[in-house]
């Protein structure tokens, strides 16, 4: 039987306030399947992004285990930690958080270079990418330079241009007008279909949440599985 590509098991995170633990995520477990699309909602507070932090290796749970293809992350060096954010994960935020001074191509050849390919070879690579997301003719345009939807296409291609096997996605389309985050999101279904990328879509939009393979809820610490009726009146 084959492992499951990601595993969040018995994931607990607490905060120290003061004098009192704040308790996030309670006993949370979460299985991935290489592939799929899955959408988690949740009200403002409920825990989200520290679960994205937590599956991304950027902290730490209290305690349980997160598993990729069935080795538990928080057991690598911070080392191999990085090697495997660079190798395994892409990231999308809400704010494209790309670099001010660089083009759209350096943004996104950024990623293949941290891992060390030949610059001819990454530069390639990430033509080829941007060209994937329809800016090919914007190849050497600064952020400044570019619309809103534009900057977060060039985030896009920066987090798949390594063929990454999950993309975790923080609000991805929350900085966007309508007509823009849905032509977003139209291309994330699609680059998740052409590279067989798995994306954990953390969103406020329960239209495009309602478009994913599986739909999530984070509720007192904890996940429940939500159908297409029930998201829309979450």
């Amino acid at each position: 039987m084959n492992k499951p590509l990601y595993e969040c098991r018995n994931i607990c995170k607490q905060y120290h306030d003061g004098s009192a633990d704040i308790s996030v995520l309670n006993n949370l477990n979460l299985t991935l399947s290489a592939a799929e699309n899955v959408a988690i909602v949740g009200q403002s507070g409920s825990g989200k992004s520290s679960l994205l932090h937590i599956m991304g290796a950027l902290d730490s749970p209290t305690s349980g285990q997160v598993l990729f293809k069935g080795e538990d992350i928080n057991q690598l060096s911070e080392q191999k930690q990085a090697l495997f954010r660079n190798q395994n994960l892409g990231f999308v935020y809400q704010f494209h958080h790309l670099l001010g001074e660089f083009s759209a191509l350096e943004n996104v050849v950024m990623p293949l270079l941290i891992a060390k390919r030949p610059l001819a070879q990454a530069q390639n690579q990430a033509k080829a990418m941007l060209e994937r997301v329809g800016l090919s003719h914007r190849l050497k345009h600064k952020p400044s330079e570019l619309s809103g939807g534009e900057r977060q296409r060039v985030a896009i291609a920066r987090a798949l241009v390594h063929q990454p096997d999950i993309v975790l996605a923080d609000e991805p389309t929350g900085n966007l007008d309508a007509e823009n985050a849905a032509a977003v999101f139209d291309l994330i279904l699609q680059l998740k279909n052409e590279l067989s990328t798995c994306f954990v879509f953390v969103t406020h939009d329960l239209n495009l949440a309602n478009k994913m393979d599986r739909q999530l809820k984070l509720s007192q610490g904890q996940l429940s599985q939500l159908n297409a009726e029930v998201i829309e009146h979450v």
